[in-house]
């Protein structure tokens, strides 16, 4: 269980990995910082879901990454990936 203060420590030391150019960019740094044995258990578990949610964005969309869109997707991408159907990521048409 993620604690309120675990949270307030990812904000105050996650690298911004929104700048990454690409997905692939983003899966490697992520399997970088799970490589380094001084990630904090925090940012470790962090990292695992995130790694899990890029991973799983790519296996979804194979044919538009082989297309050439490589872009990184941001939290509300990979958070709808993951949750269609939450009120956030519905879409209606008028």
């Amino acid at each position: 269980m993620v604690t309120l203060l675990d949270l307030l420590s990812l904000e105050i030391h996650l690298p911004h990995t929104s700048n990454m150019k690409t997905i692939e960019d983003h899966i490697q740094h992520d399997k970088e910082l799970l490589a380094d044995p001084k990630t904090s258990e925090p940012m470790r578990r962090h990292t695992l879901d995130e790694l899990h949610e890029l991973e799983e964005y790519v296996d979804h969309h194979h044919d538009e990454i082989e297309a050439g869109d490589h872009h990184d997707p941001n939290a509300l991408e990979l958070f709808c990936e993951m949750h269609p159907d939450e009120p956030e990521c519905l879409m209606y048409d008028d």
